[in-house]
């Protein structure tokens, strides 16, 4: 049997509403054996495990008890035997003709690169106030720009020589992108995948949260070199010729303002943050 083209590691803790929707839409037009996709299920205690394996024998399962998306990383890594691979959050939907384009893009050549289709925000289910603040969110350079990670990011097999195992970081995306100089980014315009939004500003806010304080965690281990942050006095160039978007920006404002005033009060009372995964994009 031909080797696969590309490995993929999907960590997954509860994710029995969304991990069918992601394996179906990567095994779709896929051919038998084209990737070798090994589902991390760490200390799930649903049926994770059990629709997972409805699509044996496409797919292989390996289970941790930790309840940790790097522990799960970690073990998958362990059982994958092929580059390029490809790191997929268990929510995200992407198909069989962008994994063939991510590892096209990665193509044996013994250079180190991370590469990454387009990200598509789903904000479709959100309320309101969350649709308002994403109208703003899509407008911040960083993300119009395109960058690694979010959901999906693949590296060739030069590029994962680059870390040894994962480390206890909160954000796995940024830590591998910081990894690699510009030049060794490849953003693919042409293929998307697309992730769900939180259903509320609330739960935005607190994922915010989460985002800000892992990109902290990896200033201080010395990774992180640079910031995406909110780049609001450039969103308020954008915005100020604009009247259409000033209810949407006063929203982003209040939700980005939140954020801080969170994150400081966190950090004055010396808590952890902990993954404060959002559950409301997960529901049925």
């Amino acid at each position: 049997m031909q080797a696969p083209v590309l490995s993929v590691v999907i960590p997954a803790h509860n994710e029995e509403s969304r991990i069918h929707a992601t394996l179906q839409s990567m095994l779709a037009g896929a051919a038998d054996g084209e990737f070798d996709i090994v589902v991390s299920i760490n200390g799930s205690t649903d049926r994770t495990a059990d629709v997972a394996r409805a699509f044996l024998p496409g797919i292989r399962v390996v289970e941790t008890p930790e309840p940790s998306k790097i522990a799960a990383l970690n073990a998958g890594d362990d059982a994958i035997m092929h580059a390029p691979i490809a790191y997929i959050d268990a929510d995200v939907t992407v198909d069989a003709a962008t994994l063939r384009a991510l590892a096209a893009a990665l193509a044996d050549d013994g250079l180190p690169r991370v590469a990454s289709p387009r990200f598509e925000l789903d904000s479709s289910a959100s309320s309101w106030p969350a649709r308002q603040y994403f109208r703003i969110w899509r407008l911040n350079e960083y993300n119009r720009a395109g960058h690694i990670g979010s959901g999906v990011y693949a590296v060739s097999a030069a590029g994962r020589r680059r870390w040894a195992a994962f480390p206890p970081v909160i954000a796995d995306d940024r830590f591998v992108q910081q990894l690699f100089a510009p030049g060794e980014r490849v953003i693919l315009p042409d293929h998307a995948f697309a992730a769900p939004a939180p259903r509320t500003l609330r739960a935005q806010i607190r994922r915010s949260v989460r985002v800000h304080t892992g990109n902290a965690e990896l200033r201080e281990l010395g990774v992180s070199g640079e910031e995406s942050g909110g780049q609001v006095a450039a969103l308020v160039r954008q915005v100020a010729l604009k009247p259409s978007l000033w209810p949407a920006f006063a929203v982003y404002c209040v939700g980005y303002g939140l954020t801080r005033f969170e994150v400081a009060r966190l950090r004055r009372a010396g808590k952890t943050v902990g993954w404060r995964r959002d559950d409301t994009s997960r529901a049925s």
